[in-house]
């Protein structure tokens, strides 16, 4: 059965927690690509950056219901997710937008725990590590590929 390397996009893109969401946007249409791993100065992946980030953060914002009750205000909903919403909407660079701890694959795993972590995880993008190192990256496309 075919492995993370057999299928995986080697030469990666990838994009730093200070690049601007203008180059990222651009980073996207210029490749056609649907998501990116966000590494550090020395390298290593920090996270995942994707499409749908980005227009996530042209949503509109919803503001949470409230009750009064005497004296007391009581928020109905999550004050943190309205909070990550509004650091969202004013976003500037990727390390406003993008998502730390990413699922990543080990260069030897198959296509079958590929399609299980990417749909248990509900992750379409997969930094592959070898020992740590990026050395790859597979999307869905590529998946499908290896299934074919």
């Amino acid at each position: 059965m075919p492995t993370a390397k057999d299928i995986m996009t080697k030469e990666v893109i990838t994009v730093t927690r200070e690049t601007s969401l203008q180059d990222l946007s651009r980073i996207f249409m210029e490749n056609g690509i649907n998501g990116l791993p966000v590494v550090d100065e020395e390298g290593a992946v920090i996270g995942v950056v994707t499409q749908g980030d980005l227009i996530e953060q042209k949503k509109q914002l919803h503001i949470p219901t409230v009750i009064a009750l005497f004296d007391w205000v009581v928020p109905l909903e999550s004050e943190k997710k309205f909070e990550a919403d509004v650091k969202k909407m004013t976003a500037s660079t990727v390390a406003d937008i993008f998502h730390p701890h990413p699922v990543t694959v080990d260069v030897n795993a198959d296509l079958t725990e590929i399609a299980t972590l990417m749909a248990e995880e509900d992750v379409h993008t997969l930094p592959v590590l070898d020992g740590g190192r990026l050395v790859g990256i597979i999307g869905k496309l590529d998946l499908i590929r290896g299934f074919a």
